[in-house]
């Protein structure tokens, strides 16, 4: 059985005071053999904050992005090794918002994701279609093309050292959430096309549902066979919501 992981991605909020505050109710309502992979991502000036008041508990502290390069001129950016030095153990590549605002694509996603595994993080890789693409029955292609795009040149090694996040765009920041059964046969058909890839190891791989969990729909979507957990967006910068979205991912 796989074990659950919800990830808060605090996108561009918090400072370094408002994260110590939202680490400390955190672990406060965790228990003391969490049974669930907890990851907070702040934005890069509450990471030392974070990862320091995180010490000492089951809280694991994730980037949102970083550079392909290990160090040059690239004003800016930031690398994996600059992410490593400051105590930071995941990173979320090719996020929706990365796509849309940054002109990020499934070639420079693999690229990061190549130097991330190069370097020792757990990549949370992000899939996901737009409404217009789900309305055109276009979901499956887009899913595919970005999946085999971000694995391109992984190799099986590599793959172990990945997570996989399902992000519908259309469910995102909109109040919509995709079903359980929508999510399911999506999260179902990244399995099986990575199967392909890497054979049985996909069984043991994490694929995050990402498009607006909530406190009141987690529970369900997260008894799916292939939703291992969130990656969890604005409900992650309350404590009482983060903390119930966590518990709903216990056994």
């Amino acid at each position: 059985m796989r074990k659950k992981l919800v990830a808060g991605n605090w996108k561009m909020n918090t400072t370094p005071e408002d994260a110590v505050a939202l680490i400390e109710g955190i672990r406060a309502g965790l228990d003391n053999s969490e049974t669930v992979e907890v990851v907070i991502c702040p934005p890069f000036t509450s990471m030392e904050a974070t990862v320091t008041a995180a010490q000492g508990s089951a809280i694991r502290v994730g980037a949102q992005n970083m550079h392909w390069e290990d160090s040059g001129a690239y004003t800016g950016e930031i690398s994996g090794k600059m992410l490593l030095t400051l105590g930071c153990s995941y990173v979320i590549l090719g996020h929706s918002e990365r796509r849309q605002y940054f002109f990020e694509t499934d070639m420079t996603v693999n690229a990061k994701l190549k130097k991330a595994l190069a370097v020792g993080l757990t990549a949370i890789v992000c899939v996901g279609e737009t409404l217009d693409q789900r309305g055109a029955g276009e979901t499956e292609n887009v899913i595919r093309t970005q999946v085999l795009g971000a694995f391109d040149e992984i190799e099986l090694d590599g793959f172990a050292q990945v997570v996989i996040a399902y992000e519908p765009i259309w469910a995102i920041g909109t109040g919509r959430t995709a079903t359980p059964e929508q999510a399911e046969e999506v999260h179902r058909f990244i399995r099986e096309l990575l199967r392909e890839k890497y054979g049985d190891t996909v069984d043991a791989t994490l694929i995050l549902y990402g498009g607006s969990v909530k406190p009141d729909n987690a529970r369900e979507l997260f008894s799916q066979a292939n939703i291992d957990g969130g990656l969890v967006g604005g409900a992650s910068l309350t404590v009482d919501s983060f903390i119930r979205i966590i518990a709903a991912a216990r056994p």
